[in-house]
């Protein structure tokens, strides 16, 4: 495929907002997570040409996503973790979206090691399969399943831990 300015300009403007939501959700951090962005589109400017069709473009960004977000999480050496006791309370239970227990939600899936948490941005964020997740992160997908798995566990384990210390009083 050729590139002139216009399409690339397409490019970034269509996906622009795919790459900096799985960043976003994996640091939990607008700042970084433009960084990461930026970092992406910089280097699919230099690899365009290895760029074959609109489903390989698409499959190329998540895969280069995930693994700048990666990079720059063990660059910084920073954790993103929360302490559960500084999270707000828990409203009593509402029908309606509640943007307080997706923010709380987004603290918990910070707090898990870089790999999961990629994954469960992936599974859940960006809504692709398992079979997807391995190809983006050139993993196995049995390896997948069980990150998925054991991140899935952690976060219940978190929660729980969390809305016990909530409903015993102890915030």
């Amino acid at each position: 495929m050729t590139y002139d300015r216009d399409n690339i300009e397409a490019i970034v403007r269509k996906h622009q907002a795919m790459v900096f939501s799985i960043a976003y959700h994996f640091f939990n951090n607008t700042h970084i997570a433009e960084e990461v962005a930026q970092d992406v589109f910089l280097q699919l400017f230099e690899k365009l040409e290895t760029i074959q069709s609109a489903d390989h473009l698409v499959a190329w960004l998540r895969r280069t996503t995930s693994h700048r977000c990666v990079d720059a999480a063990r660059r910084k050496h920073t954790y993103y973790e929360i302490a559960l006791p500084n999270l707000p309370e828990v409203p009593d239970e509402s029908k309606e979206s509640d943007p307080l227990r997706d923010e709380r939600l987004r603290a918990l899936v910070a707090s898990l090691p870089e790999t999961p948490r990629m994954i469960i941005v992936l599974r859940y964020g960006q809504d692709m399969e398992s079979t997807e997740i391995a190809a983006a992160l050139n993993m196995p997908v049995a390896t997948v399943r069980s990150h998925l798995q054991r991140a899935i566990g952690l976060l219940r384990e978190k929660a729980s831990n969390w809305l016990g210390e909530v409903h015993n009083g102890s915030l």
